[in-house]
């Protein structure tokens, strides 16, 4: 039988970094029944684009605020989003898809650096030196991920997560599913509080041990 938990998030996605804690133990408690938990890049903002504009600026450091009140997670508001920041979120995307890529068991802690950079520190992390710096930071060698950062064959598998993620329909973050041979099952799409998510991963495990 084949089982695991499909994370899908962006690193930049302000509602992921609230659900970080929640999905982290969930992950726990999916492994002591050897259930992985598999990250997936559904991409908030991708593409480049234009400098973000004082109104766009002001709604999304709402929905930060709204993030901070709803989960506790901490955010430094005094200098976030600069004037000139382009909110494109596929180099960090693509930053996950390539610490998946070269170490799976990377990922997570790679996506949390960078909710970090971003959310607590402030940090630009659509800067590929900023990347390379946190990939290092969680143990992938600084060459061999720029290399493999900077390939087509990562853009590529990116843009894969993307299309996979449309094409289920899915068009917010976080959301997480429980997949077992083949069969998916919606365990939330947006935040929720553990309490909640907890007792419905855990009938889902107890089907799956009598299947």
């Amino acid at each position: 039988m084949h089982a695991r938990l499909l994370y899908v998030m962006d690193p930049m996605c302000s509602w992921c970094w609230g659900f970080a804690p929640v999905v982290e133990a969930l992950a726990e408690q999916a492994q002591t029944a050897g259930v992985p938990l598999h990250l997936v890049a559904g991409g908030l903002r991708t593409g480049g684009g234009a400098a973000l504009d004082p109104t766009t600026r002001n709604y999304i450091l709402e929905h930060w605020h709204e993030v901070l009140r709803t989960s506790g997670q901490p955010f430094r508001f005094d200098g976030a989003l600069p004037e000139g920041f382009v909110y494109d979120t596929e180099p960090a995307c693509r930053a996950l898809v390539t610490a998946r890529s070269l170490d799976p068991a990377s990922a997570w802690p790679l996506v949390k650096r960078i909710q970090r950079a971003f959310y607590v520190e402030g940090r630009d992390v659509t800067q590929t030196a900023v990347l390379v710096e946190l990939a290092e930071a969680v143990g992938l060698p600084r060459i061999v991920f720029v290399d493999a950062f900077e390939r087509s064959e990562q853009r590529a598998a990116t843009a894969a997560d993307f299309s996979w993620a449309q094409d289920l329909g899915i068009a917010g973050f976080p959301t997480l599913l429980a997949e077992r041979n083949g069969q998916l099952a919606l365990l939330t799409n947006g935040y929720q509080p553990l309490d909640e998510l907890a007792p419905l991963l855990a009938r889902w495990l107890e089907r799956g041990a009598h299947a």
